[in-house]
């Protein structure tokens, strides 16, 4: 399910601010560090490395990738942490509502430049063969991303992006329910 998962929500992924403002990757990146410090973190508290990666990887994922790590990690801790993963999705919009002005939530974000058609298709290329090089145990989840937004930006499978996006990605969410 993972790699199906990932075709519908590079179906639904504009990369157009990413590729004008390439900076803002590194704001992706930070969030990642949470991920280290509190995989760090449980192995000094005692766990072992198996159960801190399954820890760490709540503020980096969604509840089912989460859960899909956990099994494979740690199993025994696959009811604590589906709690720990949903109870901290749902809680982010609350603690942003309470961290943030109503101003502050209301701004808009505008990309900085246009991006061409051709720096849209090349993007998703671009990257599936850097993954695959650097780190070819990403490549199909990578691979599958960047298919699908290869779909969506490329206009000539317009069906098929259409139904990664809805159908596929509800039938998938059924599935793993």
């Amino acid at each position: 399910y993972p790699p199906l998962i990932f075709l519908g929500i590079g179906c639904m992924t504009d990369f157009g601010p990413l590729i004008s403002n390439p900076k803002s990757l590194i704001l992706g990146a930070a969030a990642q560090i949470g991920i280290f410090l509190t995989f760090t973190g449980a192995i000094f508290l005692g766990f072992t490395e198996a159960e801190a990666g399954a820890i760490g990887i709540i503020g980096g994922a969604d509840g089912p990738t989460a859960i899909y790590v956990t099994t494979k990690l740690a199993p025994h801790l696959l009811g604590s942490i589906a709690i720990a993963a949903y109870s901290y999705m749902a809680l982010v919009p609350i603690i942003m509502k309470a961290l943030t002005t109503k101003k502050e939530r209301s701004v808009v974000m505008e990309q900085l430049r246009p991006v061409s058609k051709l720096e849209k298709i090349m993007f998703p290329v671009i990257v599936v063969i850097i993954i695959a090089i650097f780190l070819p145990d990403a490549a199909p989840l990578v691979g599958m991303l960047m298919l699908g937004n290869l779909f969506k930006e490329s206009g000539v499978v317009e069906r098929l992006s259409k139904t990664a996006q809805n159908e596929l990605m509800n039938i998938i969410t059924i599935f793993l329910g």
